[in-house]
């Protein structure tokens, strides 16, 4: 269930509204502003939805929308179908979110979404957008949206994981709130998606993340085939990093392969700033690895010296050796000493 902002449109945006349903406009720029909902730009119509004219030029839906939105921005954009229903005109809902931008603004606009439509009348809006990229929202990423929706192609077990990734981020979800209880989430990068799922099926057998602090972003650093010999040599002396890794070994008799999520961090080479912000996204990223992605984490381990990554260590870690040796029964003890034993006299002693 995605928490809502409490942001709400503007005099004059709801103003706006009540005019622009008649036909004459043909897109519109919302967008967040000193905590409210405002109208940045509208365009009217002369042409069809595919092929307007704007300004005595010729223009296509390319031209008309994709000007609206900005590099590093989130906004929306209502784009007016010529099809009616009996509310009047239909009209297409597009969600900017670009990759780039700041979580905080992204979940600013996922999270005001659904009061937005509510405001302009959910009836009206025969179809809803999101893009990442200009791609996305181009005509062609339009078009291509509306065939997936008529005969969707089958998915890869990836590309299904990282669809729903999406999907709870632009919902607003609790899974992409910037700020939790447990830590700071950062969105994870699709390429890290990607190379979480062949780590799970074990095409790979180690990971190593990164954070971008200017993005605000989980990436991928190294994906490869290594082996525990390898292990510590990957591990960067300067930096703070996330590493997954997994250890095949045998085990009472079992072959097993583990898979072990470790925390380095160097205690004199990196900032306290990093060491902070590390600290603050492990579990959010833990969540996602073991309750998104679905891998079993047999351990999870901090380390400061890359030297203790060991095939010794590791199966310490993963099976901890059991205390063999019971204590010894001794006897209990019996009641404390209350000094000599106290003789009494009996009646016939007396007489």
């Amino acid at each position: 269930m995605s928490h809502q902002t409490g942001i709400q449109g503007s005099a004059e945006l709801k103003a706006f509204f009540s005019k622009c349903k008649d036909g004459k406009i043909r897109a519109f720029k919302v967008a967040i502003k000193d905590e409210e909902l405002v109208l940045e730009k509208s365009c009217e119509s002369i042409g069809t939805w595919e092929q307007d004219i704007l300004f005595f030029l010729i223009a296509n839906y390319d031209k008309l929308v994709l000007p609206l939105l900005e590099h590093q921005q989130p906004c929306y954009v209502f784009y007016r179908l010529d099809c009616q229903n009996e509310a009047g005109y239909e009209w297409l809902f597009i969600s900017w979110s670009p990759d780039v931008s700041a979580v905080r603004q992204k979940m600013l606009y996922a999270s005001t979404k659904a009061t937005l439509k509510k405001e302009f009348g959910g009836g009206q809006i025969k179809d809803e957008l999101f893009g990442t990229q200009r791609e996305d929202i181009s005509l062609k990423g339009y078009k291509k949206h509306v065939e997936s929706e008529k005969s969707p192609q089958p998915l890869s077990s990836s590309e299904v994981i990282l669809q729903q990734i999406r999907k709870d981020e632009a919902a607003g979800g609790i899974d992409a709130k910037h700020q939790t209880m447990q830590g700071v989430c950062f969105p994870v990068s699709d390429d890290l998606i990607n190379a979480l799922c062949d780590l799970k099926d074990r095409r790979i057998t180690y990971i190593q993340m990164s954070i971008d602090m200017e993005k605000e972003e989980i990436n991928l650093e190294e994906r490869l085939n290594i082996d525990v010999n390898s292990l510590a040599d990957r591990v960067p002396s300067d930096h703070a990093r996330y590493h997954l890794f997994c250890l095949p070994h045998s085990y009472e008799g079992d072959q097993l392969n583990s898979i072990v999520f470790i925390y380095s961090v160097p205690g004199y080479n990196c900032s306290v700033k990093e060491r902070m912000l590390y600290s603050s996204c492990k579990a959010p990223l833990l969540n996602v690895i073991e309750n998104k992605i679905g891998i079993e984490l047999a351990k999870k381990i901090e380390i400061d010296d890359a030297h203790e990554l060991t095939e010794e260590y590791l199966l310490d870690q993963i099976h901890p050796k059991q205390n063999i040796f019971k204590q010894k029964f001794s006897k209990p003890k019996g009641p404390a000493n209350r000094g000599a034993r106290r003789l009494l006299k009996t009646q016939n002693e007396d007489d």
